[in-house]
């Protein structure tokens, strides 16, 4: 048995927008709540201490987020990762930095701590990005497809707008072509230039809630 790793954004704690998603959380009276990242830090705590995680480490960069994956637990394999932050089609954010297709570039700066990273998976692993939109429409199916090939690891992602309910979870093994259609999960736009993305309900397709801690292995298929 591997570890398994938490990361979050540490930066969300205003209004601020990100690609148009707003950065915090704010009620039907428009009162600010807790903001995102103080529910993120609180959320590793409770998956720490139901045994969920073995670690969790908030960053604000992706330099920081990978320095973190390759020297937790040392001498451990990684079983999963999941990292808590904000995303839109194709792109996976900590602040504004984006982790997109590209990215997976052998040529990118941060390729050889994705090596690194790589290295540590356990042959089993699963990568999780619990954010929104990043698997939707045609750049995310480009995501995830390059994303499963680089780490050689199964991964998983939404393409709806997340919150307490989560939906549009699909997931992909290396060498799989995504299954899901580009149009999953939007409500304005088509594949190649979405505009909206649908929120995330509990009759949605594919839900489960921020308390579900475990993909079901029947997502990796289009069967289900």
């Amino acid at each position: 048995m591997g570890v398994k790793l938490l990361v979050y954004d540490r930066t969300c704690m205003g209004s601020r927008d990100v690609a148009g998603a707003v950065r915090g959380v704010v009620t039907a009276e428009g009162s600010r709540a807790i903001p995102l990242s103080r529910a993120w830090s609180a959320g590793s705590v409770l998956y720490r201490a139901v045994g969920r995680i073995d670690a969790s480490c908030g960053v604000a960069s992706w330099g920081e987020a990978l320095g973190f994956l390759e020297t937790a637990c040392p001498g451990e394999p990684i079983d999963e990762i999941q990292y808590w932050g904000h995303g839109r089609w194709g792109r996976v954010l900590v602040d504004e930095e984006a982790l997109d297709a590209a990215s997976l570039s052998p040529t990118h700066a941060y390729a050889r701590n994705i090596d690194a990273v790589r290295e540590r998976l356990s042959p089993s692993a699963l990568v999780w990005f619990r954010t929104c939109e990043t698997f939707g429409a045609t750049d995310g199916r480009e995501l995830a497809a390059r994303l499963a090939d680089r780490l050689g690891a199964r991964v998983a992602g939404h393409t709806y707008v997340i919150g307490f309910y989560q939906s549009g979870l699909f997931g992909l093994r290396p060498g799989d072509a995504p299954y899901w259609p580009g149009d999953h999960g939007l409500a304005e736009g088509a594949p190649d230039r979405p505009v909206r993305a649908r929120v995330s309900t509990p009759g949605a397709p594919r839900t489960l809630t921020c308390l579900g801690g475990r993909v079901p292995e029947t997502w990796f298929s289009p069967d289900a």
